[in-house]
Parts: C-alpha cells; sequence; structure tokens
C-alpha cells in the first residue's frame, strides 16, 4: 500500500509516517520543501526506513498543486490509496496572513494535486477548532452550525475543512483532534501550546508555596486534552476503515475536563501546592465590555498585563478561550475503535509524564543563558564593603565570571590584601579607598568610576555597620543611630545616586541592596540597624517605580545572619547556625543573574506575614526571644581590655537558637 503524506515533519505526521511504515509492503511518499532536503536522511533515520520505502516528493505547501513538478506527478499517479493532509499552522498566536496562507490556501492546493495524482482516499486532519466557539455539544456530523470562528485559527480552521467538503474530488475523510500534547508514554512534545501555557504559572507556585498549601485555581469551561499517540494510532485505524467517506471522526476524550480541573491535575503532577478554591471566570463576563475596553486603553494597564503575560509566557489571546464552551460528541470514532485496543488514555495517568518532560525540554528558563558569567562577563560590577566578608567573596565570583570587578573599602590595608588573593587566583579586582559614610569622599568616587569606568552595570551596596544593642542600653548612645544610618542609608544612597545617571544614559543597570532578615521580622536589640536598613529597603520601593521604564532594576536581600567579621564582637553568635560568605555571595550572584524585586528566605517571609497578621503575636514571640537572649559585654558597656565574661543560655535559649536559623537576636 503506498501513501501520501503533507506536514510529515512535524510532530504528529513524523508519528503517522511511523505508524505507516509497520504495515507491511507500505511506502510513504512525503512532501518536504527542496530547501529542507538535507533533513531527508535524518527522517528515515528516525522512522527506520530505506530510501525505498520513504520517498521525497519535494514542492511547497502555498503553491497551485503543491510546487510538485509534472515528472513527480507522472510518477506516482494512480498509485496512491491514502492520501494525508496535515500540514498546517497549529499556532493560536500567528498572525492571520500566515494562517490564511497556510490553512486555507494550502489546502486548496492540496486537494488540487490529490486529484491531479488520482489518490484513492483523501484525509483531512483538521481540529476542533472548526467549530469555532459553539455553544453546546457538537457532534461529528455537524459542520455548518459552527459558530463565533472571528478569530483567524478557529476561521481558517473552518475555511480549510470547507474546502475539502466541497472541492475536494476524491473520496474523503475528515479527523477533528483535540488540543494534541505529548506523548502519554515519554511526554515527549516538541513544542510548548494549550495546557503547556499555564506549566510556568504552575511551576512559580511550586517555588514559592509549601506544597500543602492551598491554593486558588481559575475555573471556566470545558478543555479537550490527547496525547499524540493517540491522535496516529487512532487515525492509522479508522483511515484504514471502509464505510469512512464523507465522514468526520472527532478524536477526543471521550471524557473532557474543566479547566480547573487540569489545573488541579498538572499542579499535582509537578508537586505544586493543590487548587482547593477555583475562581470561575465566567464571572469576568459580568464586568462591562465599555469598561474592560477602557482599561485596556490606559497604558499603564496594558503594560501591567502584557509584563504578566510574557513573564508567564501565556500569549494574550489564551485567555480568551478560558471560557471554552464547546463539548464533543465521539460515538462515531469510538464506533470505528472498537476491538481495535485503541483508547484515550486517563489524563491522571500521564499528566506527570507531560510535566517532566516539560521542565527537562521545555521549560523557556531552559534555554536562557542563567550563568553568572553570562550575565556579568564583560561588565563593570561595583562591590562596596568589598574588602571582607560577604562583599568580598561576591567579588572573587564577579571576577571569575569575567566581570571588571571594583572594591571599595576605608582600610587600604584590607583591599590590597584582598587583591592579592585575587592575583593568586589568575584574575584581578580594581581596589579603591573610600568612606562610604563621608558624603564628599563618595562624591569623589563615583566620578572617578566615571572617569576610570564609563560608569558601572552592577552596584552591590554591601557596606553596613551592625549594632547589636537593646535600647534600654542606648539612651545615651544617639551616635549610634546616626554613624549607623550615615553610612548604611545616607552613604548607600550617595553612592547609588552618584551611578545612577550613568546606567541611565545606558538604559540599563542594577542595584543590589545588602538588607536583612530583621527588617522582615522587627528583631529586638537591633533597631539602629534594623532602622536603617528599612528606609534604604523603603528608597529602594520608590526608586524602583521610578526607573521601572529605564531598563534600571533593584533588588533587596533581606540577608540571615551570615558568619562575618561585623558579628565577631557577638561571641553569642558562635553557637548559632549561620550562613557562610560564600553563602550569602551566592544570593548577591542570584540576585545580578534573576533579578528579583527581593529575595529573602522562608522565615523572613513567615515573620513578615505573622507581623502583618497577627502583630500582637508577634510582638510577644520576639520579647520572649528579647529576654532569652541577653545583652554582649560590649553592649553592656565593657572595655576593650576587660576578661571576656563566658554567658550561659538556658535550655530554652539553645533551642530556639536552633530553630530559628538565621534571625538576628
Amino acid at each position: 500500500m503506498q501513501y501520501f503524506v503533507t506536514g510529515a515533519t512535524g510532530f504528529i505526521g513524523k508519528r503517522l509516517v511511523k505508524k505507516l511504515l509497520e504495515r507491511k509492503g507500505s511506502v510513504v511518499h512525503f512532501l518536504i520543501r527542496r530547501a529542507s532536503e538535507n533533513k531527508v536522511a535524518g527522517l528515515r533515520e528516525f522512522w527506520g526506513a530505506t530510501a525505498a520505502r520513504v520517498v521525497p516528493v519535494y514542492g511547497d505547501l502555498t503553491s497551485r498543486k503543491l510546487g510538485v513538478s509534472a515528472e513527480a506527478i507522472k510518477a506516482i499517479k494512480g498509485k496512491i490509496d491514502h492520501f494525508y493532509h496535515l500540514a498546517a499552522v497549529y499556532d493560536l498566536s500567528a498572525d492571520e496572513e500566515s494562517q490564511i496562507a497556510v490553512n486555507i490556501e494550502g489546502t486548496r492546493n492540496t486537494v488540487e494535486l490529490a486529484k491531479a495524482i488520482d489518490a484513492g482516499h483523501f484525509h483531512h486532519v483538521s481540529s476542533i477548532a472548526a467549530a469555532g466557539l459553539y455553544e453546546g455539544v457538537f457532534r461529528e456530523d455537524m459542520f455548518d452550525e459552527a459558530e463565533n470562528c472571528e478569530h483567524p485559527y478557529f476561521m481558517t480552521k473552518h475555511e480549510s475543512e470547507k474546502i475539502v467538503r466541497k472541492e475536494c474530488k476524491v473520496p474523503w475523510s475528515v479527523y477533528r483532534p483535540a488540543m494534541v500534547v505529548g506523548d502519554s508514554s515519554t511526554g515527549e512534545m516538541d513544542k510548548i501550546d494549550g495546557p503547556y501555557y499555564f506549566f510556568k504559572l504552575i511551576q512559580r507556585m511550586r517555588q514559592l508555596l509549601p506544597p500543602w498549601m492551598p491554593s486558588v485555581g481559575l475555573e471556566g469551561g470545558r478543555i479537550n486534552i490527547v496525547p499524540v499517540d493517540f491522535v496516529v494510532n487512532a487515525l492509522d485505524v479508522i483511515s484504514h476503515k471502509t464505510g469512512i467517506a464523507k465522514k468526520c471522526y472527532h478524536l477526543v476524550d471521550p471524557v473532557g475536563y474543566r479547566v480547573g480541573d487540569v489545573l488541579d491535575i498538572f499542579s499535582k503532577a509537578a508537586h505544586a501546592p493543590k487548587m482547593n478554591l477555583f475562581v470561575n471566570a465566567a464571572l469576568f463576563g459580568f464586568i462591562p465590555r465599555s469598561i474592560t475596553k477602557g482599561l485596556m486603553a490606559l497604558a499603564p494597564v496594558r503594560r501591567v498585563r502584557n509584563a504578566v503575560m510574557k513573564d508567564l509566557g501565556v500569549p494574550p489571546d489564551m485567555m480568551t478561550f478560558v471560557n471554552y464552551p464547546t463539548r464533543f460528541d465521539c460515538r462515531d470514532t469510538l464506533a470505528m475503535l472498537k476491538g481495535s485496543g485503541v483508547q484515550c488514555p486517563n489524563l491522571n495517568d500521564y499528566a506527570w509524564r507531560l510535566w517532566d518532560y516539560w521542565e527537562r525540554h521545555l521549560d523557556p528558563d531552559l534555554h536562557i543563558d542563567r550563568s553568572l558569567r553570562g550575565t556579568v562577563a564583560g561588565k563593570v560590577v561595583l562591590v562596596t564593603g568589598g574588602s571582607s566578608g560577604i562583599g568580598l567573596a561576591a567579588a572573587h565570583k564577579f571576577a571569575e565570571a569575567g566581570a571588571t570587578t571594583i572594591i571599595c573599602g576605608r582600610d587600604a590595608d584590607k583591599l590590597e590584601e584582598a587583591c592579592k588573593e585575587a592575583k593568586a587566583k589568575a584574575y584581578n579586582f580594581v581596589a579603591y579607598p573610600v568612606d562610604i559614610a563621608d558624603m564628599a569622599d563618595c562624591d569623589r568616587f563615583t566620578k572617578l568610576l566615571h572617569d576610570n569606568h564609563g560608569g558601572v552595570d552592577f552596584l552591590i551596596n554591601n557596606a553596613g555597620r551592625s549594632i547589636r544593642r537593646a535600647i534600654e542600653s542606648s539612651y545615651d548612645r544617639f551616635h549610634d543611630y546616626e554613624r549607623t544610618m550615615q553610612l548604611n542609608y545616607f552613604g548607600c544612597l550617595r553612592v547609588t545616586m552618584g551611578v545612577l545617571p550613568g546606567m541611565v544614559a545606558k538604559k540599563k543597570g542594577h542595584v543590589v541592596n545588602i538588607s536583612s532578615i530583621g527588617v522582615l521580622t522587627n528583631a529586638p536589640r537591633f533597631s539602629a540597624y534594623v532602622a536603617s536598613k528599612a528606609a534604604l529597603d523603603a528608597w529602594t520601593r520608590c526608586a524602583s517605580s521610578e526607573f521601572a521604564d529605564q531598563g534600571i532594576s533593584f533588588t533587596t536581600i533581606n540577608m540571615p545572619l551570615v558568619r562575618t567579621p561585623m558579628i565577631a564582637p557577638t561571641g553569642l553568635y558562635n553557637n548559632v547556625p549561620t550562613l557562610s560568605p560564600e553563602e550569602a555571595a551566592d544570593m548577591v550572584a542570584q540576585a545580578c543573574i534573576f533579578k528579583p524585586v527581593r529575595i529573602a528566605t522562608r522565615l523572613g517571609i513567615t515573620g513578615q506575614v505573622l507581623h502583618a497578621l497577627l502583630p500582637r503575636v508577634a510582638q510577644i514571640a520576639m520579647n520572649t526571644s528579647f529576654r532569652m537572649f541577653p545583652d554582649s559585654t560590649a553592649a553592656k558597656g565593657a572595655k576593650p581590655g576587660d576578661k571576656p565574661v563566658k554567658q550561659q543560655l538556658s535550655p530554652e535559649a539553645v533551642a530556639m537558637q536552633q530553630m530559628m536559623r538565621g534571625i538576628h537576636f
């Protein structure tokens, strides 16, 4: 038996050809463009067939008779038993012009060729989209009843099927597959389409929320999903049956699922939070069209909508079909498949394979260079307070990644030692002595940066001072608040505002501010430090809003406790679990790569939520910890030469230390 297939290089077509070749003595002729001739060998290898069994026919879908030469037509005329037409645009976001050229005119050209070669039977693979947005159950014997076909994809699918029905001069059959997803056995898929558009949203939920937390999903109409292997197997079985001329078959899941069910099934497959509460998208239909149109006319609303859609990888048109109103009858299909062993598997049984394949092969983030080198190589990175601790560890990472790494600090000897460390590792730092707490020195420094380096691309505001002292021990130490604010807030601002004009001129730049988990938890004994960092956080939120359209972004890192020289005077921390400077530097690197608005630990976020929802409970909890842990000897007034006094902690305090990793006490 001999076959002719268009779209043989496509996702469904490749698998159909392989299926047809399983039939003894079968020969498949397939349409391919002359420009793709170099792909023929690879296709034969995929199909596991010789040149005698898979024969390329060169042509083009948009040309009369598919652009097939007269010689090629003569060679196969009267020999083709079954002609399968699968070539089409299967993309909701494709432009109308290309869909008309391929789906409509391409089908007309294909029908013309089928007649020219006297094909035995013409099999047109259409789509359930040919029904448009029909309200109710669309039967297999229905066609003209289709309604709401204004969208280009629906319109071209409907019109291409009409061409087959009205113009095809050889016996024909139509097959309308539902929304095709990957293979139910392997999960293999070739592109992001249909339900895959929501996978990024599900992935984000999994990253942000614990799996036990209930979440809110979107409810809508029923959508029909079928795996590619079912479509191929059903098409193979039905197309070889008798009595199928001028009939249509719905290759759909007889069950069907509501949108909310589909989202929940894939959330389960992804180990994301279960969707327990659903908001019915039909409610949006009650919003007057004039209001919706008016909102979309506002540039800020469009920017927000487009930014969210782009971030999630969801085409704007996709949301139009959330309330999909059509269900599909498939009694004729089931009758034809009876006894063949071919049936549509349950989505619950193979959803995990689809998810696993997507996350391993199709997730858009896999194709983006998320390495630090890919982000900062050749760029200028400034790390304030870069001679020790977090700053030094981060500087090493940037220099290793190929950045021009500038470090600054007050101590020239420490800066020189840091540069020697870098040189020993075969890269260099550019070091500048500067006192960030001195506004005039900041101005001098930022001018040097502009003159010597043309400004900076990444600014890491790491220089800071921490004071751990209870307020009741600070009545006569107001200067603690002044000097902390001078460095942690005013100094950071002076440097940032000094480099911002250069970033604005280049329309790009990123600022990372090292804040504290204490800002989220309102940690006792750190009122001076937390207040200064909170001021910086507030300024950053304002700046982020002002520069959002200038290509400049900001990240605040609410850093947990890190073992650096800054916490060394507090002996209490010797037994407290802390991050290493290298681990903290990894957070800084992630801030530069992904540029999130905020990086915070789950513990910090929990503290923030607790203070927002149950402020009195949060105050009692923090007060308990405040009374449980004493002031350091330095905070109590000990002099540098005094004999250290070992601090004894209660068993409760030791237990809390282990439970509350990273909290500043």
